[in-house]
């Protein structure tokens, strides 16, 4: 397993444990214990976890692995998944775009379609600086930037100031990234400031559709976003786990595999 892959790997470990062992990182990984050390002081340095004697836990309820290690995670099945977002959109939209590596790549994949310019173009109303970025060379797709807080790990803007201009806003459809997305506990993040931003650009949205990757199914994060009376669809990869994929659309979801 890569590095940024087995950090990650250790942060969704203490999301689920709240704490966790060296003995328990090697035999789970396989690095060595000097390795998995390593890895343990690099996630201390970044104030994401606790180091103990043996191990580590869990800081706050608001850490997550910074967005430019995980861009490079799942980078295939975040693409599929993208594509198919973008495909749902059509010109003339609104559309709201939450912060995350997933949401990062719709915005990559709507910036590629050509035929968004007919009708006025599109509008992108978005939380995460990075997407405002990406967007903003771009004539064809007008770019609404909430105020707030930055979020030095997420670059997502978060706090009253976000919610203040989403209340005046009606959105066509909105894809939000989240950190766990469970048939039962709904779709969840680690950080509540980064679910209550989600929860109001679902209300504020026609059609709002969580896009995850398969390994965020079956798993429950912090704070909870909302479930299927606040989003009618889930995208996720075709490598998701059958079981989970069912258990979604027997609680009510549509759930789409790209």
């Amino acid at each position: 397993m890569k590095r940024a892959a087995r950090l990650n790997a250790i942060l969704d470990l203490l999301a689920a444990s709240g704490e966790v062992t060296v003995d328990e990182l090697v035999d789970r990984f396989g690095a060595s214990p000097a390795t998995t050390r390593r890895d343990l002081d690099t996630l201390a340095e970044q104030r994401l976890l606790t180091r103990t004697h043996g191990g580590a836990v869990a800081q706050t309820v608001a850490y997550e692995l910074p967005i430019r290690y995980k861009s490079h995670l799942r980078t295939h099945e975040k693409a599929s998944i993208a594509q198919a977002a973008a495909d749902l959109v059509s010109p003339g939209m609104v559309v709201g775009l939450s912060g995350g590596t997933t949401t990062t790549a719709i915005a990559a994949a709507l910036a590629a379609r050509e035929d968004l310019a007919a009708d006025g173009g599109v509008t992108v109303v978005t939380n995460a600086v990075n997407i405002a970025a990406q967007l903003a060379t771009r004539p064809d797709i007008k770019v609404v930037v909430t105020g707030g807080v930055i979020h030095s790990r997420t670059y997502e803007l978060v706090g009253p100031f976000v919610e203040q201009l989403l209340r005046g806003v009606r959105l066509d459809i909105a894809f939000l990234g989240v950190n766990g997305m469970d048939a039962a506990a709904g779709a969840t993040t680690q950080d509540e400031r980064e679910a209550a931003v989600n929860r109001m650009m679902a209300e504020r949205a026609r059609r709002a559709v969580v896009v995850t990757d398969g390994s965020k199914l079956g798993v429950e994060a912090f704070s909870a976003v909302g479930g299927p009376e606040l989003f009618h669809t889930v995208i996720t990869d075709r490598g998701a786990e059958p079981a989970l994929v069912e258990a979604l659309r027997t609680a009510g979801y549509v759930v789409l595999l790209a």
